[in-house]
């Protein structure tokens, strides 16, 4: 159980026709109050922390425009865990707010300060915990989109592009034969999931933001490795890929995130590897790769319609290989898969050799260059440069070659018709070497 105090919300009720959004200042205030904690337990002064004014939350200013005074009061509480107030705070979390106004309070804050509401109680944490807040946020589409990357190998670190925060993952638990495997990565609902191989089998670990840790244990359907994949809220589609014993296949699978339970689908035309899967309009495409027989890519792409559980080939989807004319091409194997991204049901792609931008023309079934990528985004064949949607832009993670370390960016560019114009989101010394990345909304 977590240790810490509990507070009262003490105020004058307003009358029911205020506007809800009104107390979107109380969930503020309980992120205050967690930080207050958290400076009482390095011994700052109590009696000075005990009482806090609405008015505080200013220097300099009065009560804020449109808000009833509020104070929050450190309850004193008896010595025995088992007391009455924590049920009562369990139903209502907020006291005197009441559970649902607290829960509608809760949803509009942003989720990198659920960490600190989960610190003040046990009633807050279980509610943090169990989803709840997630799934309430999904319906309501209240989405946050956060970047998560790995520079060194089993480290991961998240982003957030809004508010430029970072936070460092727990280190994955793992041997030394998945750390050296490829490796794929997917964030689908409140789960990050990291797809490798150890000794004798295939194996996923899997990362929550709901508990910050990592566990293992999950299976496919089929085990599988270089498959392509993408997520659409909290279900996920896998297509393709190798088998342990290095067979290219054309299958795939359904993740449901919230059931955590996959769903074998009618199979793809063509089996493929080394390819690259995005949703758009609702249907998952599959996007290049390597088929059977032919060391050569793919041009063709496949598109799964959910509502007809049908795959239908797009012929010369993705005809022409990353570098173009006078270019001289790697191996098809040496090459990553298409490095492509979907953003309001457009997908674009990133050449990493031209060092350009290209969106699809869906109805000419064509590819027109729109502009550059940053200078900085440097990659081997493809490998070690992210690019992916985060929203409603263009994320671009990649970094120069140094001696002795590096430095990564992060560029981001919302498209609006217009030649690209990159956004330096982040910068940081890192590990110039993207080995995985995946975007999680929730």
């Amino acid at each position: 159980m977590l240790e810490a105090p509990s507070y009262l919300v003490s105020r004058d009720l307003p009358s029911s026709c205020e506007q809800e959004s009104k107390w979107i200042y109380n969930t503020f205030r309980v992120i205050e109050l967690s930080n207050s904690k958290r400076r009482l337990e390095e011994g700052e002064d109590l009696a000075v922390r005990k009482s806090c004014k609405v008015s505080d939350a200013h220097e300099g200013e009065g009560p804020m425009k449109g808000f009833p005074e509020i104070s929050l009061v450190q309850a004193d509480q008896p010595d025995d865990a088992n007391h009455t107030g924590d049920q009562s705070d369990s139903s209502s979390l907020i006291h005197q707010l009441g559970r649902d106004i607290s829960i509608k309070c809760l949803l509009q804050s942003s989720r990198s300060d659920y960490g600190s509401i989960a610190s003040l109680n046990q009633s807050f944490q279980s509610l943090i915990r169990s989803g709840e807040l997630y799934r309430l946020r999904r319906k309501m589409g209240i989405i946050e989109h956060w970047v998560y990357f790995s520079c060194s190998l089993l480290e991961w670190e998240a982003f957030d592009p809004s508010r430029r925060r970072w936070m460092h993952l727990p280190r994955m638990p793992s041997n030394e034969c998945f750390m050296c495997s490829d490796k794929e990565s997917l964030a689908v609902g409140t789960q990050l999931l990291v797809f490798g191989k150890e000794i004798t089998s295939h194996v996923i670990y899997r990362y929550s933001i709901l508990t910050n840790t990592w566990s293992s244990g999950m299976r496919m359907n089929t085990s599988r490795c270089l498959f392509g994949s993408a997520s659409l809220g909290e279900i996920a589609i896998l297509a393709g890929g190798c088998d342990p014993l290095g067979n290219i296949l054309n299958s795939a699978e359904l993740y449901n995130s919230e059931t955590e339970t996959w769903l074998d689908l009618p199979s793809m035309n063509k089996a493929r590897k080394m390819c690259s899967g995005v949703f758009m309009d609702g249907k998952f495409y599959v996007l290049g790769g390597i088929g059977v027989g032919n060391p050569k890519s793919l041009t063709c792409g496949e598109v799964y319609d959910p509502k007809t559980g049908t795959w239908t080939v797009i012929p010369n989807m993705f005809p022409g290989r990353n570098g173009g004319p006078g270019v001289t091409e790697a191996p098809a194997a040496a090459e990553a898969p298409p490095l492509v991204a979907v953003v309001d049901n457009v997908l674009y792609a990133a050449d990493y050799a031209q060092k350009e931008v290209r969106r699809y023309e869906k109805d000419g079934n064509l590819w027109v260059t729109v502009g550059r990528l940053p200078e900085q985004a440097v990659s081997m064949n493809g490998w070690g440069l992210a690019f992916r949607a985060c929203g409603d832009r263009l994320i671009v993670i990649g970094g120069p070659r140094t001696l002795g370390g590096g430095i990564i960016e992060l560029n981001s560019w919302v498209p609006d018709g217009n030649p690209p114009q990159w956004d330096l989101l982040a910068r940081k010394q890192s590990g110039s070497f993207v080995y995985n990345c995946a975007v999680m909304g929730c």
